[in-house]
This record gives C-alpha cells, sequence and structure tokens, in this order.
C-alpha cells in the first residue's frame, strides 16, 4: 500500500509559483533578463518557449501569466482544434471590453496546421489574447513566419544534472507528503537519476515519486541506484523522430564520418538506434554518403554502403545495428572525396545558365541511312581502335572546348585516377586547381 496517496503528481505540486523559485534557464528569468523584466513590469507581449521536455515551458507560462494578473487559459495543441481556439477568442474578447487581459497558453503549438495557427493571428496582432506557444520543435520550421513575427522566441536549454539535483532536493524538503516519509539519498542517486531522466525535470521528479509510493516500509526509503533501477524500464531517450533533435543527431552523425571519426560516428549512431530511428533510414543516408564524400576515393564504399542496406532490410533490428555499425566505421575511415558531388553540381549550374549546345555531329546516334547521310555519326574515333584504349577526343560542344568539371582529389584510388588522366589528357586538361 502506498504510503501516500494524492490526487495531484509530484511534479505539480512542485512546481514553482515564482521566477524566484524557479531552477535553471537563467539567460530567461534572472535579474534583468528578459522574462524577469515581464513579471516585473507586468508589459506583457506574445512569446514562444522552444526547449526539450521537462525544461520549464509551462511552468514560465504559469507564473508570467500569474503575474500579470490576467485571465489564464491553456490548451494542448494534440487535443485542441480551431473550435476551441475559437471560444477562448469570443471569452477574451469580452474579457477585454470588461478591462481584463487574456493569455492563451497552447502547448505544442508546432502540433497546429497552417490552417489552426491562421486562425490566431488576428486576435494577437489586435491584442485581443497574449499568445504564449511552447514547443519542443524549431519553431523556424513548425511555426508559420505571420505568427513567428508577431512573437518574441525565448530558446530553454536542457536542464543540467545541478538543476535536476536542486530540483528534486527541493520537492523532497519541502513537499507535503515527501515530508513524511523517512527518505535516504544515496551518494550516486542523483547522477545517475540525471542520467535517466535525460534532463527532464518532471522525468525525474516522477521517477522518485514512484519510489516513495512503491515503498512498503515508512521506516526508511532509499533512493539510489538500485531503487531507480528497479522503477524505470528504460532511460528517457530524448530523440523525436520527426522533429529538430532527429536532423541534428542525423547531421552529427554524417559529419562524424565526413571527419573520419568512427567513435564519434557510432556514439551518435547509437543515439538514433536507441531513440528508435528506423535503420533503413540510416542506411539510406550511409549509401547517399558514400557517394557525396568519398566517391572514387575509395570505390568499394559504395559498394560496402548499398550491401549494407539490403542487409539490414533482410535481417532487421536488433541484429542489424551490427551491419549498421560495420558500415559506418569502414565509411568514417576510409580516404574521403566529393570530387564528383562537385563535379555534377558545376555540370548542372552551367546548364541551368548557359545555352544548351547542340550535341556535336560525331557523337550522335545514326540508326538510318539518312542520319548517316547527313552526317550523324561521322568521324567519330572508336577508343578500343586505338593503343591504350584511348584516343584524344572532343566530346564537348564546340563552345564548351577545354572545360572542366571533375577534379580529382589525391586521396585513394582517386589519386591513381588523376595520374592516369592526367597523362592522357595532358596538354589539354589540367587536374591540379
Amino acid at each position: 500500500m502506498s504510503l501516500f496517496n494524492t490526487g495531484a503528481p509530484l511534479a505539480e505540486r512542485c512546481r514553482p509559483r515564482t521566477l524566484s523559485d524557479f531552477v535553471g534557464q537563467e539567460h530567461l528569468v534572472a535579474k534583468g533578463k528578459p522574462l524577469r523584466k515581464m513579471t516585473e513590469t507586468g508589459f506583457i507581449s506574445s512569446f514562444l518557449l522552444w526547449g526539450p521536455p521537462g525544461s520549464g515551458k509551462t511552468t514560465i507560462a504559469k507564473i508570467v501569466a500569474s503575474s500579470a494578473g490576467a485571465r489564464f487559459h491553456q490548451i494542448n495543441a494534440v487535443s485542441s482544434g480551431v473550435k476551441e481556439v475559437r471560444e477562448i477568442i469570443s471569452t477574451a474578447t469580452n474579457e477585454q471590453e470588461a478591462g481584463f487581459r487574456t493569455i492563451l497558453f497552447i502547448d505544442e503549438i508546432h502540433r497546429f496546421n497552417k490552417a489552426q495557427q491562421d486562425a490566431l493571428l488576428s486576435s494577437v496582432e489586435k491584442g485581443v489574447i497574449i499568445l504564449i506557444g511552447a514547443t519542443t520543435e524549431n519553431p523556424s520550421f513548425e511555426v508559420i513566419p505571420a505568427l513567428r513575427s508577431r512573437m518574441r522566441i525565448f530558446r530553454l536549454n536542457e536542464l543540467n544534472e545541478d538543476n535536476i539535483t536542486e530540483i528534486v532536493k527541493r520537492a523532497i524538503q519541502n513537499d507535503s507528503e515527501l515530508k513524511k516519509l523517512k527518505i535516504e539519498e544515496e551518494s550516486t542517486a542523483y547522477d545517475y537519476l540525471y542520467l535517466v531522466s535525460g534532463g527532464d525535470a518532471r522525468s525525474a521528479l516522477n521517477i522518485v515519486e514512484a519510489i516513495a509510493a512503491a515503498a512498503d516500509s515508512e521506516t526508511k526509503i532509499v533512493i539510489g541506484k538500485d531503487e531507480i533501477e528497479n522503477i524505470i524500464q528504460k532511460r528517457n531517450i530524448i530523440y523525436d523522430k520527426a522533429g529538430e533533435e532527429h536532423f541534428n543527431i542525423i547531421s552529427a552523425f554524417i559529419k562524424s564520418m565526413r571527419g573520419s571519426d568512427p567513435d564519434a560516428a557510432i556514439y551518435w549512431m547509437a543515439r538514433m538506434i536507441a531513440g528508435g530511428e528506423d535503420p533503413l533510414f540510416i542506411a539510406r543516408r550511409m549509401v547517399v554518403f558514400a557517394s557525396e564524400d568519398i566517391g572514387n576515393a575509395s570505390p568499394n564504399a559504395l559498394l560496402l554502403a548499398e550491401a549494407a542496406f539490403s542487409a539490414v532490410d533482410k535481417i532487421g533490428m536488433p541484429e542489424a545495428r551490427i551491419i549498421l555499425a560495420q558500415c559506418a566505421t569502414y565509411l568514417a575511415g576510409a580516404p574521403k572525396s566529393n570530387a564528383s558531388y562537385q563535379a555534377i553540381d558545376r555540370a548542372l549550374s552551367d546548364v541551368e545558365k548557359e545555352p544548351l549546345y547542340a550535341v556535336p555531329l560525331h557523337l550522335r546516334n545514326a540508326p538510318t541511312g539518312y542520319m548517316k547521310n547527313i552526317g550523324y555519326g561521322s568521324n567519330y574515333k572508336y577508343p578500343h581502335s586505338y593503343p591504350g584504349h584511348f584516343v584524344k577526343e572532343d566530346y564537348l560542344p564546340a563552345e564548351m572546348k577545354g572545360k572542366q568539371y571533375f577534379f580529382p582529389s589525391d586521396n585513394g584510388y582517386e589519386e591513381t585516377m588523376k595520374e592516369r588522366l592526367a597523362e592522357l589528357w595532358k596538354g589539354i586538361k589540367k587536374y591540379d586547381k
């Protein structure tokens, strides 16, 4: 039987009521900082709070609203729509006429589509409502420009270990229910609690509450690594497959391979795997990387990446992690070249900007007698008929003679390729930039 029973969860009971009691986000709430100035002056404008879960977005919204003495309405974009928004705006219009300000707090505002966000514009612009939005996603991608332009954006950081420790210690000391219990905290508890909570204060408090609620003795309740492990099933991995963290981590993964650091590449891959990323997405990105960043410096890279993609598709997780790791470490360790990638981009730029010159007659196909008679394919030199299976020939339009797009690097096999091409086209093409 639980040693205590209350309707409100610990995280709600311990929610700070003022910014002076708020832990973390000093760049926003400390003396002289923007949110503190709002609460002190009472001048509240619409703003967006962008930060990871459990970093204090809802708490800040409630403190700001309370300090302003405004009517406060809270909805969640997942479960609410335009109908609820319009009802609140209608109420706010009446409250404005009566001399009251209205704050509408929309949690997970990034879940609203364009039409739902559009419905807020007029009321925000006219001051009928003061809008506070909370999002875990980059508002540059998820909030429409017209709404962003009417709101200030405040970035919240993930809480650090000291923040989580202070929040939990305050809860143990001050919460009306926890104060009734005899709680012993092991020295390593807070390190581990921070690790498994992922910097999410709500998650950390939920774990502590669960330990206390599961205890069967009032003599002593221990909060330590064993007790935490007994409560949690899996560490809280912050990774939203559809959100910004997804793009941040895949970017770190690609850049680690490009920088020839297999250890970093494996770490970021592990973060994706632990966060539930589709293994085929990881494999697909490695196929692209093999051509974009390795290319002909190590032609086997593309073969291995394609084989890895196929194997991951056939095998599935958890064994697919081994295949992904083999491919990632190979790609990270392979010589690098983006010469092919740069070559196609240079050529595409010319195709878009320059005239589309005719194909030279000697390079044209001549399937009919008439085409042969008018010169299609005439004077074409068949390379295999010449020594070394090569003959110096013009393969570009006359107007583009001497144009070069491909400049092999000095890495891996591409160095050999560069030496061969330089010898073949000596006096015509230069392969050293």
